[in-house]
């Protein structure tokens, strides 16, 4: 099976980055993402694409280098930015990611409620920080067997 390439979209301080580093095994610092980084397995968009309707029609473009489209969103997310039946604008595979499902505020079931809204049918709910669920998502990529 073939390697997936996958675009992380979420709203700013949603996990992207450091969802990316737990995926590739590199040790966890916090980078605010100013553009969109382009890896080998991982397009890691600015969270300003997905807040901003002059900067969102751009994710579209950037979704076409993709295998995969990762919607994420936090579990201590007070609102979801995406409308619902989303996932159908996109000629991809896309996914749900609940990161921080560990926080001390977080709500991981609304959050799934959310993602499930927007579209999502395969949903991954994660931990960075302690490696929690990147084992799937890595697996569903075919990273690993």
């Amino acid at each position: 099976m073939k390697k997936k390439k996958i675009m992380l979209v979420g709203r700013s301080e949603a996990g992207k980055t450091t969802l990316t580093q737990a995926l590739k095994h590199k040790k966890i610092e916090y980078e605010k993402t100013q553009y969109v980084n382009y890896s080998d397995v991982v397009i890691d968009t600015p969270g300003e694409y997905i807040q901003s309707k002059e900067l969102g029609s751009a994710l579209a473009v950037y979704s076409y280098e993709a295998d995969v489209v990762g919607l994420l969103i936090s579990a201590d997310e007070p609102y979801s930015l995406y409308s619902p039946c989303i996932t159908c604008m996109c000629n991809r595979e896309v996914i749900g990611i609940i990161t921080k499902i560990n926080h001390i505020n977080g709500n991981v079931e609304r959050a799934e409620r959310w993602l499930r809204l927007a579209g999502c049918k395969d949903i991954f709910k994660v931990d960075s920080a302690t490696g929690q669920g990147i084992e799937q998502i890595r697996r569903h990529l075919g990273w690993i067997s």
